[in-house]
């Protein structure tokens, strides 16, 4: 077998892109949510401890949720969209309906339900942009 045969082979059942593929993308998310204002990066914070604990995961569904979350509060703080406007009343639907288009969800205790909807009101209690701080 050539070395670009063995490459082939080798990517082609993803040894490499699981070996080196999902910390770059995870490190370029994690750059990325940095350079958010503190607030929705709270708020980023918050919902990916709620992910990363409490939804079922693969590496392709969870590298691309996490750059589509990033996205989402990129785009929120450059339009000056609130916190509150992006996850709404209740941030646990919120992520329960985001990560519906890449897996199956799972038990969620109310603590952990409850922990989330602190944080993104803490989060959402900072947003300068928010006319409406209430609940």
């Amino acid at each position: 077998m050539s070395d670009e045969e063995e490459y082939g082979f080798i990517e082609e059942y993803g040894f490499i892109s699981k070996l080196i593929g999902p910390k770059k993308r995870w490190r370029a998310y994690k750059a990325r949510t940095k350079q958010l204002p503190e607030n929705y990066r709270t708020a980023v914070e918050a919902i990916e401890r709620y992910m990363m604990h409490f939804v079922p995961s693969d590496a392709d569904s969870d590298a691309s949720r996490f750059e589509d979350l990033a996205d989402l509060f990129e785009q929120a703080a450059a339009d000056g969209t609130s916190i509150r406007q992006v996850v709404g009343g209740d941030p646990v639907e919120f992520v329960e309906a985001f990560v519906q288009n890449y897996s199956e969800g799972g038990y969620v205790p109310a603590r952990a339900r409850k922990r989330l909807a602190d944080d993104i009101e803490r989060a959402a209690g900072q947003d300068a942009g928010n006319d409406d701080k209430t609940a």
